[in-house]
């Protein structure tokens, strides 16, 4: 029997993520001044750095809180680590969530912590090659084209759009498409082109994933694992005009793929609850509440402790009570109860067996032996006196 797929938790829509690689020296330095510039300029509250215990390798935490549309806080915390044996190369992970659902219209988070300059390399993909915020030519070797998509698709947080060129485009078309998209997908959008040449081999690719791109149209793929309503929908833009209009479309249907229930991945999972249960940066309000839910669980467990502690007392006031008056009486230990009869097969050949043995010891008696009379007895007593030896 086939097993049922595993149905993985879905992100809170009131959460927004990002993951990827920063290529290059000083990534935590670039987050620290980009944090102060933030503060100083009132864009965010506040902010803290903090290490990651739990890590041997020694991440970097960075909290940022700040408020959008006048009074919806949102808070956020990015995780830095370097590569393993590398000094110029690290991961990235983004949580932010607000005290409401997501709106696309607001700023991304990944701008807060990053600065928006595109020489800062920052906005790597965690596939190699691939980059936010600019366009990724597809390669011309068939197998790698090929081996690029699906490891797209399977390794990554990214919205990957695949784009295909009808025609060879100008300086207008040449232009990436995710700076037109609303602020907080912009900084999550990979954008592949192909070349109006590879209009074939680029849906050879993309038949492993059970998807097609139009002749100078676009697809979304549907990522790993897939996210729940993506085949009830068709994910493809019939075409895309690369002259520097507005791709309403295409903007419409990536905005319709981002508001689908997004599957957490374990790290996604971790890196959603680290937001929630390792948050530090508290208001004074924040920390006031947070003392007063402690008092409140300490008041609870010591009373539980205190009413544990009294029964196991009168519990035991009882039983010595009840010890001593049953020394005062004289009595045997109580039977509570009459006993049961042996019940079922196994009790009954056991009583069996006990009474054949009864019988077979009545009938034993030894070679000669008669009823002894009164006086025998006496006499066999006397003579086993008589053997006794004086001290």
């Amino acid at each position: 029997m086939a097993k049922s797929p595993t149905v993985r938790a879905t992100a809170p829509d009131s959460v927004w993520l990002a993951r990827g690689r920063f290529v290059g020296p000083g990534a935590e330095e670039v987050v620290r001044r980009r944090l102060r510039e933030q503060k100083n300029d009132r864009v965010i509250q506040d902010h803290l750095e903090l290490d990651d215990t739990r890590d041997s390798a020694g991440r970097r935490v960075f909290e940022a809180r700040w408020q959008v549309s006048g009074a919806v806080t949102v808070r956020a915390r990015l995780a830095v680590e370097a590569v393993q044996g590398s000094t110029d190369e690290w991961t990235w992970s983004l949580a932010a969530e607000a005290e409401r659902p997501w709106d696309l219209e607001m700023p991304s988070p990944a701008a807060v912590f990053w600065p928006e300059d595109t020489d800062v390399p920052w906005d790597h993909d965690l596939v190699p090659g691939l980059r936010l915020r600019t366009i990724n030519p597809l390669p011309g070797e068939d197998k790698e084209l090929r081996r690029l998509l699906n490891t797209a698709a399977h390794n990554t947080w990214s919205i990957h759009v695949v784009v295909h060129e009808a025609m060879t485009t100008d300086e207008r078309g040449r232009r990436p498409l995710a700076r037109l998209m609303p602020p907080s997908l912009r900084h999550r959008i990979v954008e592949h082109r192909a070349a109006p040449d590879q209009f074939q081999i680029v849906n050879w690719a993309l038949r492993d994933l059970g998807v097609q791109v139009p002749r100078g149209g676009a697809v979304v793929l549907p990522g790993t694992p897939p996210r729940p309503g993506y085949e009830d929908d068709d994910f493809t833009v019939r075409s895309v005009f690369l002259d520097g209009s507005v791709p309403t479309d295409l903007i419409d249907t990536v905005t319709r793929y981002a508001a689908l229930p997004r599957p957490l991945v374990e790290d996604a999972a971790t890196a959603v609850s680290d937001l929630r249960e390792q948050w530090h940066l508290l208001t004074v309000e924040e920390e006031l509440a947070h003392a007063r839910a402690l008092v409140a669980t300490y008041a609870e467990a010591l009373d539980a402790m205190t009413k544990s502690r009294d029964l196991y007392r009168e519990a035991a006031e009882l039983a010595h009570e009840a010890l001593a008056a049953l020394q005062e009486s004289g009595a045997g230990v109580p039977v509570v109860g009459k006993p049961r009869r042996p019940e079922g097969l196994p009790f009954r050949g056991l009583a069996k067996t006990l009474e054949r043995l009864k019988d077979t010891a009545g009938s034993l008696r030894l070679p000669g032996a008669g009823a002894a009379s009164p006086g025998t007895r006496t006499e066999e007593r006397d003579v086993r006196a008589d053997d006794v030896p004086c001290s």
